[in-house]
């Protein structure tokens, strides 16, 4: 738009203002001038959340949370503590991989018009007294050992936790599978199911060489 207003008055260079700010993304920008933000260079944008759900989508995404942000927390100790460089790379990609994730699930929720859950929340939701903790989640004892810990031992330790971590969020996952109403709940239940056994095989094989 800013182009049609300057080609009406220099028209000797509408070409090049055109090809600057206005052309297809496969044409490159003028030498010397920024790259213009173009929404083809951006992410696209997430899908509206479908209103369609049921108690075991909620259950979903208010226990599927805390369990990630845990599990971020965790894997962002990786990069000063870590000594395998595997560990760190995994953990760096666990930490990319569920911050969108958390966006989503909390996206869902309001959607739904359902609560999020409670910060340093690790009972299942709607169990009574909290006294059914979240299949996976390491309790404030162990979050402490794990940050006190260095080098090999981190490593280790840290791949111990996160095994048993991503074993209770696939049973988790599972669960919407098979009671989830809303599509995409599930699809996400189904992508974290699939995405953390492989990480589970991977930590699997590693725990024995660090």
């Amino acid at each position: 738009m800013r182009s049609r207003l300057i080609g009406g008055v220099l028209a000797a260079a509408t070409a090049a203002v055109l090809a600057a700010g206005c052309s297809d993304s496969s044409n490159a920008p003028a030498a010397g001038a920024p790259a213009p933000a173009t929404p083809a260079s951006a992410a696209p944008a997430a899908a509206p959340v479908s209103p369609e759900h049921n108690s075991a989508d909620v259950v979903f995404a208010q226990g599927m949370l805390p369990h990630h942000i845990q599990a971020t927390a965790m894997s962002s100790q990786a990069s000063s503590r870590a000594a395998s460089q595997e560990v760190k790379d995994l953990a760096a990609r666990i930490d990319q991989a569920q911050g969108p994730e958390i966006e989503q699930m909390n996206q869902m929720l309001d959607t739904w018009g359902a609560p999020r859950p409670q910060p340093g929340s690790t009972a299942m939701p709607g169990m009574p007294m909290g006294d059914m903790p979240m299949p996976g989640m390491v309790g404030e004892a162990q979050m402490q050992q794990l940050a006190g810990q260095s080098g090999a031992a981190f490593d280790r330790m840290f791949l111990q936790m996160m095994i048993e971590h991503h074993t209770g969020a696939v049973q988790m996952a599972q669960t919407e599978q098979a009671q989830g109403l809303n599509p995409q709940a599930k699809e996400l239940a189904g992508a974290i199911v699939a995405d953390q056994q492989r990480e589970i095989t991977e930590m699997q094989d590693l725990i024995t060489r660090v």
